[in-house]
């Protein structure tokens, strides 16, 4: 329980929540971390946002020119230096024990690779009530059918996955990842809900329509994974397909708040 766990954060344009999603990781019970921001261009105040907090185990990156979110997450990773790789995007958040109980609960069964469920916010922070889970156990196949990890809850051993990396300009970089890792270790559910999602701000990737998202599924297997046209359009298809069966089985909503990290 004392690896240094390495924080992947990219970010663009997100001044107004990054400082909180900085606290967030600050607030960790586990305080061996390091979190490597990596700026992709933005022209908002979230220089002058990151430069206000200071903490030595912070280290803040700028593409030199507007790369996107997949490689901002790339040369961050390039550049972890931990055992433990964990995936916290600029807006969104972390309960205060989320790192110790995810290492506790990779350590005690001997997990390589990990999510656990989350909770929705609104653009303005403010909870929803909806949570969020998954499979006890994916396998490659199990990856292959959805996205079922929020990237804000992964957790991986680098020691045995090894450096990932994805195409620098693809969109859902972050299933990408998951797919290559899956290849390795099936991913394990930690059913406790450790973070919490920011769903609805302008700009970002659960504000894009329906066509848009299905076009990036494509893409993904017919570039990425290098599959045919047929192959390719099949698993978009299969995607969609259990994207509805993961609202119906996954997604609670809760009226009582408090039950939500139970």
């Amino acid at each position: 329980m004392n690896d240094l766990v390495s924080v992947i954060m990219p970010s663009y344009n997100t001044g107004q929540y990054i400082a909180e999603s900085i606290r967030s990781v600050l607030s960790q019970t586990y305080e061996n971390w390091e979190l490597l921001i990596v700026d992709d261009c933005s022209s908002d105040d979230t220089d002058a946002v990151v430069e206000r907090i200071e903490d030595r185990r912070i280290r803040y990156l700028k593409n030199a020119e507007n790369s996107g979110g997949a490689a901002s997450r790339n040369r961050a990773l390039r550049e972890a230096k931990g055992r433990w790789i964990a995936f916290l995007d600029s807006d969104d958040l972390w309960l205060p024990e989320k790192l110790e109980r995810q290492i506790r609960f990779m350590e005690k069964n001997r997990y390589r690779f990990s999510y656990t469920a989350y909770e929705e916010i609104d653009a303005a922070g403010k909870r929803t009530g909806v949570r969020v889970k998954g499979p006890k156990r994916i396998t490659q196949r199990g990856m292959y059918n959805y996205c079922w990890p929020g990237c804000l809850t992964v957790m991986y051993d680098a020691e045995r996955i090894g450096l990932i990396q994805v195409a620098d300009r693809l969109k859902n970089d972050d299933y990408a990842m998951w797919l290559k890792v899956s290849r390795k270790e099936d991913c394990h559910l930690l059913e406790e809900c450790l973070a919490r999602y920011r769903r609805g701000r302008l700009g970002s990737v659960s504000s894009r329509g329906f066509m848009t998202k299905i076009g990036w599924h494509y893409k993904l297997f017919r570039e990425e994974e290098q599959e045919n046209p047929i192959h390719a359009l099949a698993n978009t298809g299969r995607n969609m397909l259990w994207g509805c069966y993961k609202k119906i089985r996954y997604v609670e909503k809760l009226e009582d708040l408090e039950k939500i990290t139970q």
